[in-house]
């Protein structure tokens, strides 16, 4: 078992087509290996109020490297006025589990540690 190079990201969309769609696009994109759907009971306060809603909670696997792009992405692109985006360390997983969210998600994290390089002229200095 390795150790903390993968995190989970959780978030709740109002419809099971919305979650979808999100999971597809930040899937296709790079930004995580995988995303598991659940419907669930949500009760919380809201506005001075009660809600009791039906809501689907996202569970997204993603590289430490690329939580940053992710948490951003589902910020922009989340139907909520304030959306629920939390971010869980991994504290184990299996090598071959880890190798793939790593590979899954490889080419998102090295363009952004080149864009980073880009903007720091001292970034390729030796």
């Amino acid at each position: 078992m390795l150790r903390g190079r993968i995190v989970v990201l959780i978030s709740t969309f109002p419809s099971e087509d919305i979650a979808a769609s999100t999971a597809r696009t930040l899937v296709e994109s790079g930004l995580c290996a995988c995303a598991s759907i659940f419907p669930m009971r949500s009760i919380y306060t809201w506005k001075g109020a009660i809600s009791d809603e039906k809501e689907f909670s996202v569970i997204f696997k993603t590289s430490a490297a690329s939580a940053a792009s992710l948490k951003k992405e589902i910020l922009r692109v989340h139907p909520y006025e304030v959306p629920e985006i939390i971010e869980l360390g991994v504290a184990s997983a299996s090598r071959k589990y880890l190798e793939w969210v790593a590979q899954s998600t490889q080419a998102v994290a090295q363009k952004r540690n080149n864009s980073a390089k880009g903007r720091n002229p001292q970034a390729n200095v030796r």
